[in-house]
């Protein structure tokens, strides 16, 4: 099931040996909540706004695409969002902005598809809070933050938070690293955003709670090249056929990407790597290969490389019930603000 290890999806002896260090990790997060909740350990709340869109699991299950759906819908709305994540795997520390031509080696992967897709601003940094002040600082009118992840990043304080959830639920219920889950299965949210059918032993549950479905479809091909991805010109999907094709994923949900393809029609070699892998030349070279495939968040790590075939890029969108951004304008609705950031 998508690529949870085998030890998360069900308890088994692997699980149960790493019951002590689960039950630790859960009594320490337990402890950070009590202390926020308390006030003990404070939060701080900006001038405008906050939405966080995250996983009560570990991710890969399609929160990207929905923090780019629900910007598309603000900004139409009238909305002047921006947006802050951590930048899993930059190599740059501290704060600060990113831009679509910027180097994901050193912006992250995931925040440079944000600069590229979102037109909006993006700041990436392990401190939210401080990412965020950046951000109003640089841009004064944003009246509005999405945090991509950071569910857990309690010294923001926030407004909404939505949490997202695929096929594989909470896995077997344990918390890291016995299970998948960052907090407990439990965890109360705003609102819940399903990718995709939910886990059969979920779905009791899953319906007791505020919840909206969510599709990840195709979008569209483009060939990377050396220009800005956005200006790509895109290409017709028969042009593939009869071609001897790779397929490549170092995201989350690997197999997410692969299955799509076999739902298209589209045979190819598949080769997983881990999340956020940092590509080089040499893993863009296969024997028998007329065309390599990968999807946007590889794309922009692979733009600067060598290659030796033609590499086209699946773009995706997701597609969800029109509901739900009712539900997230109305909800902003009852929002005030005014003071800065302490």
């Amino acid at each position: 099931m998508l690529n949870f290890p085998k030890h998360w999806l069900r308890p088994d002896a692997v699980s149960s040996a790493l019951l002590p260090a689960s039950w630790l990790f859960a009594a320490v997060s337990a402890a950070r909540r009590a202390l926020y909740g308390a006030g003990i350990l404070r939060s701080t709340r900006l001038r405008v706004p906050v939405i966080v869109v995250g996983n009560v699991t570990v991710g890969g299950t399609g929160k990207t695409p929905l923090v780019l759906a629900l910007l598309e819908d603000l900004r139409r709305s009238g909305r002047r969002p921006g947006v802050i994540l951590r930048g899993y795997g930059a190599a740059a520390a501290g704060v600060a902005e990113v831009c679509a031509g910027d180097d994901p080696r050193a912006a992250g992967d995931e925040a440079v598809l944000l600069a590229v897709r979102s037109g909006c601003p993006v700041f990436r940094g392990r401190d939210r809070v401080a990412a965020a002040s950046a951000l109003l600082e640089r841009h004064p009118d944003c009246d509005l933050i999405v945090s991509d992840d950071g569910l857990q990043h309690y010294r923001l304080a926030r407004d909404i938070e939505i949490a997202v959830e695929d096929a594989r639920g909470h896995g077997n219920g344990r918390m890291l690293p016995a299970g998948p889950l960052r907090e407990p299965g439990n965890r109360k949210v705003d609102a819940l955003v399903l990718n995709g059918e939910p886990h059969p032993e979920r779905a009791a549950a899953i319906a007791r709670l505020k919840y909206f479905r969510m599709q990840l479809v195709p979008d569209g091909w483009y060939e990377l090249g050396k220009a800005p991805i956005e200006v790509e010109h895109s290409i017709d999907p028969k042009a593939l056929a009869g071609a001897r094709l790779h397929a490549l994923a170092g995201i989350g949900a690997p197999q997410r990407f692969f299955r799509t393809l076999e739902e298209l029609g589209i045979r190819a070699v598949e080769h997983a790597f881990p999340d956020h892998h940092a590509f080089s030349a040499d893993d863009l070279r296969f024997d028998a290969c007329d065309a390599v495939l990968m999807t946007e968040k590889d794309a922009v790590k692979c733009l600067q490389l060598a290659r030796p075939v033609p590499c086209y890029v699946l773009r995706v969108q997701a597609r969800l019930d029109p509901s739900f951004f009712e539900f997230i304008r109305t909800r902003l609705q009852g929002v005030r603000h005014g003071h800065p950031a302490a």
